[in-house]
Order: C-alpha cells, then sequence, then structure tokens
C-alpha cells in the first residue's frame, strides 16, 4: 500500500509555516538518519510505502506535538484545507453543488486519491453521512484519525456543520473504520 507525496508536502508545508524551516529542516535530518528514504525528493505524486509513511508521521508526532496522536485529526483537517480550497490542487471536488452526490460520489474519491489501497464507501440518509473505510493491509489509528479529520472539514467546506460520531474504530479494534456525521446548515 502507498501514499501519494501530496500528503507529506502538506505536512512539511504546515510545519514549517508554524514551527519555521530551521525546525523542519532539523527534524528531517534526524528522519533521514534513521531512514535514508526520506533522503530522496518527495513530490507530490511519489508513492511512499505506508510502512514509511507511518513511520514519518509517528516521529512527526513525537518531534513536533509530543507524542499526542490525536493531532492526526489536525494533520486531515490542515490536508483538506490546502487540497480542496480555492488554489488546492483538488478543488474541482468541491464543484459538486448536491449533498448527497457530495457524500456518496465525492468523498469516497477523496480517499482513493491519496491511497492505493482500501475502499471508502459513502451513503446520505436524512441528514447523516455514513462513511465506511474498509480493505485496509494494515491497521493503524493514522487512517482513522486523518481521514475524520479530512471529512470533517470538507464537509465543513462544503458549507455544513459536523457532528461526529464513531461506530466501529480501529483504535477500538475493529476490522473497519465506520464514522457517521450528522449534517447541519453551518
Amino acid at each position: 500500500m502507498n501514499v501519494k507525496g501530496i500528503i507529506f508536502n502538506t505536512g512539511k508545508t504546515t510545519i514549517i509555516s508554524v514551527f519555521g524551516e530551521e525546525h523542519w529542516n532539523s527534524f528531517m535530518t534526524k528522519l533521514v538518519a534513521k531512514d535514508k528514504f526520506f533522503g530522496n525528493m518527495i513530490m507530490t505524486i511519489t508513492p511512499i510505502p505506508i510502512d514509511k509513511f507511518i513511520f514519518f508521521l509517528d516521529e512527526l508526532v513525537k518531534e513536533f506535538f509530543n507524542n499526542d496522536y490525536m493531532q492526526y485529526v489536525t494533520f486531515g483537517k490542515v490536508a483538506a484545507k490546502f487540497a480542496l480550497s480555492g488554489e488546492g490542487p483538488y478543488k474541482s471536488y468541491m464543484l459538486t453543488k448536491d449533498i448527497k452526490s457530495f457524500v456518496e460520489s465525492v468523498m469516497p474519491k477523496f480517499y482513493s486519491t491519496y491511497f492505493d489501497q482500501g475502499v471508502v464507501t459513502a451513503r446520505l440518509e436524512n441528514n447523516i453521512a455514513h462513511v465506511k473505510l474498509t480493505g485496509l493491509p494494515i491497521k493503524h489509528n493514522y487512517f482513522e484519525y486523518l481521514i475524520l479529520g479530512y471529512f470533517q472539514k470538507a464537509l465543513r467546506i462544503f458549507g455544513k456543520k459536523v457532528v461526529a460520531n464513531r461506530v466501529r474504530s480501529l483504535a477500538s479494534g475493529d476490522e473497519d473504520v465506520y464514522y457517521t456525521y450528522e449534517l447541519k446548515d453551518a
């Protein structure tokens, strides 16, 4: 399983804007010493093996966020804001104006835009978006929390307030991820 390099580059841009380029460069020097893969140029389309990407994120959380793994939700929100807003590379996803089409057709595309394994299915029923992530070859809280944050921010950009409810969870030991999002007008 691979992740596209755009997620890495979004993280880099965000960390530099908050902590400064010097701190990022210091972090990368330490990271490359632990895994030579990160000494390579990573472009937005570069496939990053999932084990290397999770290693990167875990190291990032240790370095910048005092091991607070709930920061994965924040990473997801930042990634959605970066990718889906006016200058973002995936802003065209936001052209859909119908909430049902957005939930059922566009939201699953978010996931497949970044990952090459696993499947997101989504359906809208009575202002509740039911979102499931299945078929993951590796179980890590990263998937749940980052994607939860990404979907929450995407729905917010679409113009909806969101109340997320966990039904099934990798963090709870389930085999898949299933959340409902109660949608309200912003």
